[in-house]
């Protein structure tokens, strides 16, 4: 499963069809107003479906839903999703390709299929969809932090900050691009900003695991050893996958100097 956004965890179900009619009304003036409810029952089965992990279940629905609404660009984009989380990439790509040819003036898609690109480490492809996604909106919280993934991928360190610190200027209680912002302040080197940044993050969020663990790491190459050790023990009893340092690295995608902080605390070098 792709985690980074995990772009947290998180692939968003963005454009959401079945909130309202409108998604479906738009796409034909011959669906009836029973084959719109009828849709949307379906549409909140795959919510549903994929809420409680059966993305099986939910790929399903939206294929159902893409049979009878081929020309609405919102299952599309919804059903490729669900393949991004099933890591069915390249079925994804193929998803968001067709709903941005059907609404090109909509940026949701390409943020989603900027996401897959990252998972295929097309970084260069995934800046293009998050830089279309910001002329169509930008004033876009989320395409700054998913650019500043992709620029992270390409080990565009500085750059990637900047957009991670524009994502959290547009939206401060974004918890996750200040995350960001934190891991990759220690990257480029300003370690007791980054190390501030983190403690500040964990006042707020106390049950932030990202932040425990990233603490746990900055603390022990500080020499505090009592308190990246308590840090630590709350941050693998609520995520243990902390404990994982290719988890970290490959699917949370921790910068380098981070995962190097965290491997020397696990080391207990």
């Amino acid at each position: 499963m792709i985690r980074w956004l995990i772009s947290i965890v998180c692939i968003c179900l963005l454009w959401a069809m079945g909130v309202n009619q409108t998604a479906f009304a738009q796409t034909s003036a011959n669906i009836t107003e029973k084959q719109l409810r009828q849709g949307e029952a379906i549409a909140q089965k795959a919510f549903q479906a994929a809420e409680r992990g059966d993305l099986a279940q939910a790929e399903k629905y939206w294929t159902e839903l893409i049979e009878d609404f081929p020309d609405n660009p919102a299952v599309w984009s919804n059903r490729g999703n669900i393949r991004v989380n099933e890591n069915k990439l390249d079925e994804a790509i193929a998803d968001f390709d067709r709903s941005i040819t059907l609404a090109p003036q909509y940026s949701d898609s390409y943020l989603n299929r900027g996401i897959a690109y990252e998972g295929k480490k097309m970084w260069q492809d995934a800046l293009a969809d998050y830089n279309q996604a910001l002329e169509i909106n930008p004033q876009d919280a989320m395409a700054y932090n998913n650019r500043g993934n992709a620029k992270a991928g390409a080990e565009s360190w500085q750059d990637a900050l900047t957009d991670y610190l524009k994502a959290v200027e547009l939206e401060p209680e974004f918890a996750l691009a200040r995350a960001n912002a934190a891991l990759m302040t220690y990257q480029v080197g300003d370690r007791q900003s980054a190390l501030q940044q983190m403690r500040n993050l964990v006042r707020k969020y106390p049950m932030f695991p990202d932040m425990r663990a990233a603490l746990t790491a900055v603390l022990w190459a500080e020499g505090k050893q009592g308190d990246a050790e308590s840090n630590w023990v709350a941050a693998v009893g609520i995520d243990n996958r902390y404990q994982n340092l290719d988890w970290v690295a490959h699917d949370r995608r921790w910068p380098p100097a981070m995962v190097e902080a965290l491997e020397k605390f696990l080391t207990l070098n």
